[in-house]
Order: C-alpha cells, then structure tokens, then sequence
C-alpha cells in the first residue's frame, strides 16, 4: 500500500548529509517500528474492554492501563482521566498524553477509542473474537480495526516522528483515547469541559472512520446526525385470550407491524415528510461492492432509488433495531396489548435531530393503524457533521494520505453512521479544522462478526498520519 522508491528513484537523488532529510527517516523509522506496531495491536485487542457490559469494567480500565503505558513510552506526558455522565455514573477512563507545542507552532489533536463493541455468539467467528488471527493480509478480532488500530496509528506515527524533532521543532500533539464510543460517549461533554484547555488544537484528527477500497484512501468530509426514538402501541388494557377475543379485537403486535410498514413507500423509500436529504457527493458507491460488503443476499433489493452513495451518506434512514414483543418461548394464545420498537433514524446533515424527532414522531402518530394508540420517546440523538474542506491542514491531509498509497487519488467521502461528540469538538474549538480518517474498509465488518483489519492499510494509515504531522507547521505557520 505505502509508496516505496525503486533502486533507479534512490539512484537518481542526490546525497545528501546525514539527518538533512527528515521525511527520508521518518519513513525509515516507520518501516523498522512496524513489527512493534503489530505487537502494540496484538496486545490491545487481547483486553476484552466492552464498555457496554459492567461486567467487563476491570478490562475497560487495563485497556486504558495498556494505552497510557504506550504513550508513556512515547515521552509524552500522560495521565488517565475520568468524568462523570450525565446521569451522575461514574464514566469510563480515558487517556490523555501530550507534547507541548513549540513557540508559535499549532497544536494537533488525535483522538481513537479503546473499547470496543460486544463480540457476540462465540460460533459466529472463525477465530476466537479476543485472540488476534492473520489470515490472507487481515487481522480478524474485536477491536482490531474498531478502534484500536486508531491507538495503533497514531502510536506507531508519533514513534517515527518524535525522534526527529528537536524540542524547539515540530508541532505540539495531544493524544486522546476515550473508552466508552461505543456507548455513546456518555461522559464526552464532561470530559471536554474539564480539560477543554488541555484538549485545545489547530488541527483535529479523529482516527474512526473507514476508506472507500483498501486501495484508495478517503477523507470522511460528512457524517448523518442519529435519534433513537421508541414506539409503543396500545390496543388494549389487558391481554386478551385471542380465541374468545381475535377476528374482531386488535393485538397491539399486529398493529406496531402496519404501523412501521407505513414508513416506507411500495420501492422501500421513505414515507416520512418534513426528513431533508442533501446532494449526492463527488464519489459513487458500486452496488456491486455494497452488496459484497453488506452481506445481501441474492435476490434481496435495495432499498429506495437515486445514487446509492446519496443514499448511504446524505439522505435519511430508518431502521428496526430491536422489538419488545412476546418471544416465542412464551408465547401463548393472546392478544397483546402492548407492542414496542426501538427505530434508528439516521439524519442527514444539515438538519437538526430534534427536527426529524418531530418529523417522525408526527408522521407515526398520524398513520397509526386502526385507532391504535402510539406514543413516541426519542432516547438519545447525536449532530450530524458536514466539514469544510477549504482548509489548509485538509490540503496537507490529502497530499499525506495520496503520497502513502503511492499517489492514489484521496476520496471524499460521507459515512452513514454518526459520531455525535464530533459536533461537540466542532462547538468546543470552533476554528479547529477537523480531519476524520481510519483504517476500516468495505470488508472490514466492524460490530460484526469477524471484524478484520487490512494490515496494508494500517501500515498506509500509519504513514500518512506521519507526513500530515510533518507537513503542518509549515503550512499552518505561527499561531
């Protein structure tokens, strides 16, 4: 994936001193740290730190152990911090290591998470979820690209360039790890408020995105915004036997079903009024390669029309993602008289969460299905994130990522998915250019089973980030 210089490049170069080409050592250094890299991974993925099961709060806390220790390592001055969420629990740890910025030099923020997703059935992996496996040029494990090759990226980086800046060179680097993303980032706010001088940057870069092939790097320029919303139904006060009572009476089952079929028209788009959709980006998706990595199967259609990358990244969408509903080891001959669903809206940029909250809520309740009573709670939301790519630390970032996959062009991309603290970081430090790359890919089957890493990517990823710190004093200048 990462450039490399034939023997005629190297001949036609002049000599040159000993230390007088940076770049020339930092990819050096790079090369000979990437066995340690590996390690450092291997080693974080073993920690099965979920911060979504209590159960595994010790593991959370050896995670952040693990990553503080590789930042020490790194001379940076680190320290494991904690904050509240906002319902008063206690939150997750998260790490901080900073170098402090030279006289007149920016500050550059790089933030990863280090806990991970559960990693569900045991026989849905081909190799154990914690033991990290190579196979066929991947690392398979939880956490092997979401999000701890993020905490490789930015370790393995940092390891190569460090050496090669005085003290009075360079920029100032702050490292950031959160251990609870994948939860929501519960404590995020509290974080950001207690250390919001500590965490102040030029230049952010969030380390938790995917790329549009492993053989094409990208630049996530926009995220959609996320509100969780509940739907409960009500057709009865009780539970009714559904022989004495059925033909006639209305179980609240059958209702909440014709009530989320109404949510979309006869080709699978959304029926929902007063949801924005944007523009379709620069960059098509191949329904071919959406397909091969969502695992659809034959047969099966998408769903909507328009450009799919459109579709994926700056429309809305709506998905089931859990039911309370009477499982089939209880059932019974009843009516029910209550049936609930939890609903993913995935909201495009440039609305507002609350907005398209009230857009669905209004649209569910006008189209509830024979009288039946429906009441709509929105459980969480998160800001959609649109960048504005003018900016100079964008320009250094993508001449960085094309000169690490030897001179591919850099693809803009969107990404369906959300990271509400972004809009955070964007309020916190309004002048900040923010920059969300990673190392995942349409194979990379991230919260799935068998989520994998492309080791070439990871080594591509590692090298770009190495020459965007190396390019941004200069083209950024005194602050």
């Amino acid at each position: 994936m990462a450039h490399e210089q034939t023997p005629q490049d190297q001949q036609s170069q002049p000599a040159q001193p000993v230390g007088a080409d940076p770049l020339g050592d930092v990819l050096e250094a790079l090369e000979q740290q990437r066995g340690r890299q590996r390690s450092d991974l291997d080693r974080l993925v073993r920690i099965r730190s979920v911060s979504a099961d209590p159960g595994r709060a010790d593991d959370v806390e050896a995670s952040a152990g693990a990553v503080a220790e590789l930042l020490e390592e790194l001379g940076l001055a680190t320290r494991v911090v904690r904050a509240p969420r906002p319902d008063g629990a206690p939150g997750a740890p998260a790490v901080i290591g900073r170098r402090d910025a030279p006289p007149g030099a920016p500050t550059v923020l790089l933030y990863a998470h280090h806990d991970v997703q559960p990693a569900g059935r045991e026989d849905g992996w081909t190799s154990p979820a914690f033991e990290p496996t190579e196979r066929g040029g991947r690392l398979f494990a939880r956490g092997a690209a979401d999000d701890k090759a993020g905490v490789a990226v930015h370790v393995g980086a940092l390891r190569a360039v460090l050496p090669s800046w005085a003290p009075h060179e360079g920029v100032g680097v702050t490292v950031f790890v959160e251990g609870e993303e994948e939860v929501g980032s519960p404590s995020f706010g509290a974080l950001l408020e207690r250390h919001a001088e500590e965490l102040a940057a030029d230049v952010i870069v969030v380390a938790d995105s995917d790329n549009l092939r492993t053989d094409r790097p990208s630049l996530t320029t926009s995220l959609r915004g996320l509100v969780d919303a509940e739907v409960t139904v009500r057709t009865l006060d009780h539970a009714v036997h559904s022989g004495l009572n059925g033909g006639p009476v209305l179980d609240a089952t059958t209702a909440l079903v014709r009530l989320l079929d109404r949510l979309r028209t006869e080709d699978g788009s959304l029926a929902v009024d007063g949801l924005h959709a944007g523009g379709p980006p620069e960059v098509e998706v191949a329904e071919e390669d959406l397909r091969a990595g969502a695992g659809v199967l034959d047969g099966v259609s998408l769903l909507g029309s328009g450009p799919l990358a459109q579709r994926l990244w700056r429309s809305p969408s709506i998905t089931v993602v859990g039911t309370d509903l009477t499982s089939l080891e209880a059932a019974s001959n009843t009516l029910a008289p209550t049936a609930t669903a939890m609903l993913s809206l995935r909201v495009a940029p440039g609305q507002a969460p609350a907005d398209a909250f009230a857009a669905l809520r209004d649209h569910l309740h006008a189209t509830a299905p024979w009288g039946a009573w429906v009441e709509v709670v929105m459980r969480a939301s998160g800001q959609a994130f649109s960048a504005d790519t003018a900016s100079a630390a964008h320009d250094v970032a993508r001449a960085a990522l094309s000169a690490a996959w030897g001179g591919v062009e850099v693809a803009e991309t969107g990404i369906g998915g959300s990271i509400p603290f972004i809009a955070d970081l964007v309020a916190t430090y309004p002048d900040a250019a923010v920059l969300v790359t990673g190392v995942e890919d349409p194979d990379t089957r991230a919260h799935g089973h068998d989520e994998s890493l492309h080791l070439g990517v990871l080594t591509a990823a590692t090298e770009a980030e190495a020459r965007l710190l190396l390019g941004l004093r200069a083209a950024l200048g005194d602050r």
